[in-house]
């Protein structure tokens, strides 16, 4: 059976990661690898039960300089899964997690995956926006960061990781991962936070959301996007 490391890359998230991590420790994954960024809240602090090695579910806490694509890169290396889980700090995975990523990859061929997402409020623009995004992931086979990308170490290490991108690095990895084999479009869905859309507005949002990618898609750099993008991140 193939072993599964999950890597959660984390900057200031007291109030979610507990609870990501409270929820990861019952799905029977081979290790979780949490990367912070330099949190300045209790993030590293409310980590602290899960850090020896007697604690029920242990943890490997590595630090790094923010940046979410650098610290997934260097949860990966830390890491010793044959396949790689990537996770954000305020997103949880659906019970099955495991049966269906191991489901996926007993096809030689396939070389990674994502989730299905909807919304912790998965109502009214929650569950509109969160079936667009599944649908657009399926329709376009990109996806990302908030969809729990899983891919095959070696797949990963063939590709390089992510690109050292301050934004589009899921998409652009995704993008680059479909070109080497199928990826494989899971229907269990990921619950992840609202947040994000609620700060600035839902139709907002979208509108900026769409735009980068639009620019993106046309050539833009990411590292110019960027300075449009911190009031959604």
């Amino acid at each position: 059976m193939l072993t599964i490391s999950v890597v959660i890359p984390a900057l200031n998230e007291e109030t979610v990661l507990p609870q990501t991590l409270a929820h990861a420790a019952k799905l029977g994954f081979d290790e979780v690898v949490v990367v912070d960024g330099g949190s300045r809240d209790r993030t590293t602090e409310l980590l602290a039960p899960y850090l020896s090695a007697r604690a029920p579910f242990p943890i490997t806490l590595i630090t790094a300089p923010p940046g979410r694509a650098s610290q997934m890169n260097l949860g990966a290396a830390a890491s010793r899964g044959e396949v790689l889980l990537f996770l954000h700090a305020d997103t949880l995975l659906p019970a099955e997690a495991k049966a269906e990523i191991l489901a996926a990859l007993n096809d030689p061929a396939c070389v990674g995956g994502r989730f299905d997402v909807r919304f912790e409020r998965d109502s009214g623009w929650g569950w509109v926006i969160s079936r667009m995004m599944n649908l657009r992931s399926r329709l376009s086979g990109i996806a990302t960061g908030d969809q729990a990308i899983f891919v095959r170490r070696a797949a990963f290490e063939r590709l390089g990781g992510f690109a050292d991108l301050p934004l589009m690095e899921d998409v652009d990895f995704s993008r680059r991962l479909k070109r080497i084999g199928p990826v494989a479009p899971l229907r269990a869905k990921v619950v992840t936070s609202y947040r994000r859309w609620e700060r600035s507005g839902p139709v907002r949002t979208i509108l900026l959301m769409w735009t980068l990618r639009f620019l993106y898609w046309l050539g833009v750099s990411p590292r110019t996007l960027s300075r449009f993008y911190g009031i959604v991140r």
